[in-house]
């Protein structure tokens, strides 16, 4: 553990989190979730939210709720450390081939749904580039 619990948070005024694609764990999103949580802990998050709605599906997955996982990183764990703590404590537990599954979904899912998200998803999409084509999945907006 580290002795200085918030020396590596990041800094999100400067540089974004990590994708949501780096897999920490076998779970894409849990990297980006324990920068933001990080840096939310430091004073450093800027425009970024810890526990967005985006975050939402990693936590309903593992069954930890977003006060549990902040007050664990509170501690100063590293990344292997939340690993080991979420094995231990996720009320899911969740095999390696259903966390396989599960972020191989969530790494393709786009906008699915009712026309509101789809118009928004459109526009966040537009306000970056209008000639943007790859755009086509929550993790591709990211």
């Amino acid at each position: 553990m580290n002795s200085q619990p918030l020396s590596h948070a990041p800094d999100l005024t400067q540089r974004p989190p990590r994708s949501p694609r780096v897999r920490l764990g076998g779970y894409v999103m849990l990297a980006r979730i324990v920068d933001k949580a990080r840096a939310d802990l430091a004073g450093t998050a800027g425009e970024y939210k810890y526990n967005n709605p985006m975050d939402h599906h990693w936590f309903r997955f593992t069954g930890i709720t977003a006060d549990a996982l902040k007050a664990e990183i509170a501690t100063g764990k590293g990344d292997g450390e939340i690993v080991t703590w979420i094995e231990e404590n996720a009320p899911q537990k969740r095999s390696a081939w259903d966390i396989q599954q599960w972020s191989a979904y969530f790494n393709e899912r786009g906008p699915d749904g009712d026309v509101e998200t789809l118009e928004f998803f459109a526009k966040r999409v537009g306000d970056l580039s209008k000639t943007r084509e790859d755009v086509r999945t929550w993790c591709d907006y990211l």
